[in-house]
């Protein structure tokens, strides 16, 4: 976005429904051109361009909410469940967003040609997440020491990045195999 000030109330209004016109395209249908978005959307291309000079641009943004959204869930997720549920929980939302993703692939393959940092942004957004649900699986003696939320990240982007058909129930079974082992030799004697 060019400037810094806060947006009025009607264009964060256009640029919200910009975001949301686009993330329905994408998911349902990958690649859909911007004058779509934008007439889904109720605007106008030139408001598009206002707020996105790129379709790159509406593209990572999409994607940075979707992950934002993503990341934000371990606190609420920590004050609602036991914290050895809350990472059960968290690694079955990270194979959903696998799946969003890959709703997103066609879109999102025009930005991974691009220098966008978006990716590299992700990754440490979802690590941090995984940090903190580890951090208070181990504070509660539920959780194995020396596991990292970027080590546990990479086990589950290898078993999310299959392409075989049926790949997201086999994903789930992973990633409870994945959990599981990291509740075997907690300090609390699982």
């Amino acid at each position: 976005m060019p400037s810094s000030r806060p947006l009025r109330a009607d264009a964060r209004r256009n640029r919200d429904a910009l975001l949301g016109a686009a993330r329905e395209a994408f998911l349902a249908e990958g690649d859909v051109g911007v004058e779509e978005i934008a007439r889904r959307a109720g605007v106008a291309i030139g408001t598009l361009y206002r707020h996105f000079e790129t379709r790159e641009a509406l593209i990572a943004e999409v994607y940075r909410q979707e992950v934002a959204e993503l990341c934000a869930t371990p606190a609420r997720l920590l004050e609602q469940q036991a914290p050895e549920e809350a990472l059960r929980t968290f690694f079955l939302l990270l194979v959903e967003h696998a799946a969003v993703g890959r709703g997103m692939g066609e879109a999102l393959e025009s930005i991974m040609a691009t220098d966008s940092p978006v990716f590299d942004e992700a990754r440490d957004g979802m690590a941090a997440a995984l940090d903190e649900l580890l951090a208070a699986g181990r504070a509660a003696g539920v959780v194995r020491d020396g596991v990292g939320g970027r080590v546990v990240l990479r086990a589950l982007g290898g078993i999310c990045g299959m392409r075989a058909a049926g790949w997201q129930d086999d994903a789930v079974t992973i990633a409870t195999l994945l959990h599981d082992g990291l509740l075997h030799g907690a300090a609390g004697g699982a």
